[in-house]
């Protein structure tokens, strides 16, 4: 029997002559495609991680900015009737890269400091405002109804990495980034100021954390005021795994606890990284 017909189901086709099959007729739906994908992906032909990607850059295409943006009560901005030494404090202890600088009122964003434009203000003792507002980048406005797909595309070729989202009567509604988009496609995107060495639960607002797959259940069950296994398992990664019953896929959602838990991080092995919601939120 020839390798080609080995890979058939029985009675059935081939995963590569099913895809070809439904491209050259059109698929009716987005699901139709990841159906065969799936199907491959099953048979070792794609591995977990590129699915989990493909799957991202699926869900991005139906996404709007508002769905995903940082809304305005959380933004961390620079008032420019602020003294440099009076929001410094706020941007070190921050840890970002990028600030929305404000005059008179919270609709009236006149630039984006970088914090790494400062050092060499700070370097030649020229950290006042005169200086500040030279190094200001002008800021780029988009709509609350903006495509994902279409924000990545304009963040790509203007080499941009941050956008002010605006409503429909032209206030602002929020903030975006380049990486909040990635993280639809590629999962949760952990770097060195996520989490410092000690830290397992992050504080993400509107009562949602990230959380480490990998914290203590003892740890897990003190900060949330749970009562979760703390005999059978070591970990709140090893808990939610059982709840599920199979290993999860990011975006798969389980309640636990009075808790609604999401896997923002996960490969074909382990959960690595949490995203907790209490549920009556």
């Amino acid at each position: 029997m020839s390798d080609d017909h080995s890979s058939r189901g029985q009675g059935g086709k081939s995963w590569l002559e099913r895809i070809s099959q439904a491209f050259s007729s059109g698929p009716e739906s987005i699901e139709d495609v990841l159906e065969i994908l799936r199907d491959a992906e099953s048979q070792n032909i794609i591995d977990t991680d590129a699915m989990s990607i493909i799957e991202g850059a699926m869900q991005v295409i139906d996404m709007r900015v508002e769905e995903i943006m940082i809304p305005r009560s959380q933004m961390v901005t620079v008032k420019a009737s602020q003294e440099p030494k009076e929001f410094l404090g706020e941007i070190i202890a921050s840890a970002h890269s990028r600030f929305p600088v404000i005059g008179d009122s919270p609709d009236d964003v006149i630039g984006i400091l970088l914090a790494k434009d400062l050092l060499p203000l700070a370097l030649n003792n020229e950290l006042n405002w005169p200086h500040i507002r030279e190094i200001l980048r002008p800021p780029t406005f988009v709509p609350e109804s903006k495509r994902l797909n279409q924000l990545l595309k304009e963040f790509k070729e203007n080499r941009n990495h941050m956008a002010i989202v605006v409503d429909e009567y032209g206030g602002t509604a929020g903030l975006i980034t380049i990486e909040d988009v990635l993280e639809q496609i590629v999962g949760e995107i952990e770097d060195e100021h996520d989490f410092d060495e000690e830290t397992n639960i992050k504080p993400r607002g509107d009562d949602t954390f990230a959380v480490k797959a990998a914290t203590p259940i003892e740890d897990f069950n003190e900060f949330f005021g749970t009562d979760l296994d703390e005999e059978e398992f070591d970990t709140i990664g090893g808990v939610i795994l059982k709840e599920f019953g199979h290993l999860p896929r990011r975006g798969e959602t389980v309640e636990l606890g009075g808790l609604r838990f999401t896997i923002a991080n996960a490969d074909n092995r382990v959960i690595r990284l949490l995203q907790v919601t209490r549920s009556d939120t």
